[in-house]
């Protein structure tokens, strides 16, 4: 059997160019980057402001099936297409999301790609990066603290302990604080209340961060942001606690997006995190949008699967941020779609044509919910040296009934060139000009119905379910003029329902509503659904022990 390189051991041996010469492809002069060693800079903002007039490139989308622990590889996919279309002699680069250490130190791993289809360093960006992560958990934390010093010192906007929604957040995987209780050990520490963490991709301020068009949006946004009611029931605002101005501060130097590169020398923007099963799921607006002033072609991924993180890229950021995708490429493996066809983990080497097959239910629900946002779609799959042709071959026949072209790529293995077919039927899709995009729903809509929208027209469930105190809140908030906000579901990635083990495409379930949550500042309602957690825990076994630094002082471990 042929042994592979690790992704650590391939991004460690790179041949990276200066971060100066990377920014020089897309038009960045040296004096417009702030450098963070030789390997990834921060873009000014007079640069940023400089190029807003430029014509935009294409924006395509890199989304996948319903992820599985064989996995899918979208990340992967993504930095190999940005490689492929400039292996074809395209301008293009990419935006991605910044890893959370959570996902690091627990299972996932790290999020800069994988094989031959990377992003680079490595171990700086699954790590601290150039900080932006503790940047955003200070300023959310800087709010809680001054929640409780205002409660402390008198009180006078008359807030309510028992009714403060805003949490602390930290970026790690910690289940021993989602619930917690504060301001114990006597008067000069505060009043005591039960309060909790999220994890910091969970934050509002994440959501913010990467919904804001400008720093001046950035402090509307933050000074929107509701934090609890009082003890009138009326919403308090960061703003009335007069901290909006400090957290912009915290968050101005994060704001502005990181440049760093390919393993094939391609500029790549790494900015913002939020997760897609209890976010939006998109890296920063800024970032997207200059990006598309300086590349003819510009790839982003929206997280996780279609249903969450396409639909949310779609209804949340591009509807916000006034985006109009080109095109899309929905990832799928033989091993993912095996699973999703009944195997087990265990089995899935094997050649199995019949599984496949009944996977693709799966696959076929994600392009009849593309299609209902008008934009064209071409599935990439993305191949392990495993498969089998006729494997490939069922996918592609498969596809080719719904009057949808399917592309094998094999970035992994062979980066830019593997995925250079792909690429070119990306670039033949978008420069033909037909995308129609819309949204899903209105903004007319009630939350309510929006809601059940979701659910039923890309779910593929019955209906949606919620005891009395939910369909209050559904009411209250359209009642106080947030109607016209859009829904940012929060569910499990693992399935269309709310149910991580089933698999497939099941139709007619319930999807039950557990919480409504307001966010005033990123302007959306996140729905709860089912038993997903805004702080995960550790598996078992967690990636961090297999994590050190070795004699030569090179972090080992991370994958």
């Amino acid at each position: 059997m042929t042994d592979f390189l690790t992704d650590l051991e391939i991004a460690s041996a790179a041949s990276k160019k200066h971060i100066t010469d990377i920014g020089n492809l897309v038009g960045i002069p040296e004096e417009s980057l702030i450098l963070y060693g030789n390997d990834k800079a921060k873009l000014n903002y007079d640069f940023i402001d400089g190029c807003k007039d430029n014509s935009d490139g294409k924006l395509i989308l890199v989304t996948a099936i319903s992820p599985t622990p064989a996995g899918e590889g979208k990340t992967t996919t993504s930095v190999g297409l940005v490689d492929g279309l400039c292996h074809i002699d395209k301008k293009a680069m990419i935006c991605l999301r910044e890893p959370s250490l959570g996902p690091c130190f627990g299972m996932k791993g790290g999020a800069a790609g994988g094989g031959y289809a990377q992003v680079v360093p490595m171990t700086d960006i699954n790590l601290h990066f150039t900080g932006d992560f503790h940047a955003i958990g200070a300023a959310h934390n800087l709010i809680s603290a001054v929640i409780d010093n205002h409660i402390h010192w008198e009180n006078s906007l008359n807030i309510d302990p028992r009714r403060i929604t805003w949490k602390r957040v930290v970026d790690m995987n910690d289940r021993s604080l989602r619930d917690i209780t504060c301001g114990l050990g006597g008067t000069a520490n505060g009043i005591p209340r039960q309060s909790g963490f999220d994890i910091t991709v969970a934050s509002e301020i994440m959501a913010v961060f990467c919904l804001a068009s400008d720093l001046k949006d950035l402090e509307e946004r933050v000074s929107n942001i509701t934090i609890g009611y009082s003890r009138d029931l009326e919403p308090v605002t960061v703003k009335q606690l007069n901290v909006h101005g400090a957290v912009t501060a915290l968050l101005r130097d994060a704001f502005q997006p990181n440049l760093v590169q390919t393993l094939e020398n391609n500029p790549a923007f790494m900015h913002g995190g939020p997760f897609a099963n209890i976010a939006h799921g998109c890296n920063s607006v800024v970032a997207t949008k200059t990006a598309l002033k300086l590349a003819d072609y510009v790839v982003t991924e929206a997280g996780f699967g279609a249903d969450l993180g396409a639909e949310k890229f779609f209804d949340i950021k591009c509807r916000k941020a006034g985006l109009a995708p080109d095109g899309v490429v929905l990832v799928a493996t033989t091993k993912a779609l095996k699973m999703h066809g009944g195997v087990s983990k265990d089995d899935l080497k094997p050649e199995n044509v019949e599984a496949i097959v009944e996977g693709c239910k799966n696959l076929e629900q994600h392009i009849r919910n593309i299609s209902q946002f008008g934009v064209p779609v071409v599935v990439g799959i993305n191949a392990y040296a495993t498969d089998t042709e006729k494997e490939h071959q069922t996918i592609i026949d498969f596809c080719k009934n719904l009057n949808v072209e399917c592309k094998i790529s094999s970035h992994w293995s062979d980066g830019g060139k593997g995925a250079a077919d792909l690429a070119q039927h990306v670039v033949d899709m978008v420069d033909s000009r037909q995308s129609e995009f819309r949204p899903l729903y209105n903004d007319e809509m009630s939350l309510w119905d929006k809601t059940r929208h979701i659910a039923r027209n890309i779910y593929g469930a019955e209906d949606i379910i919620a005891d009395k105190k939910v369909r209050q809140q559904f009411e209250d908030l359209n009642k106080n003029g947030y109607g016209n906000y859009p829904i940012c579901m929060a569910k499990t990635q693992y399935s269309f329902s709310t149910d991580p083990l089933l698999m497939g495409a099941p139709k007619g379930h319930d999807v039950p509503i557990r919480e409504v949550r307001l966010c005033s500042g990123a302007e959306f309602i996140v729905v709860i659904c089912g038993a997903i957690m805004t702080m995960p825990g550790l598996p078992r076994k967690p990636a961090s022990e297999n994590i050190g630094v070795d004699k030569d002082k090179n972090i080992e471990g991370l994958f």
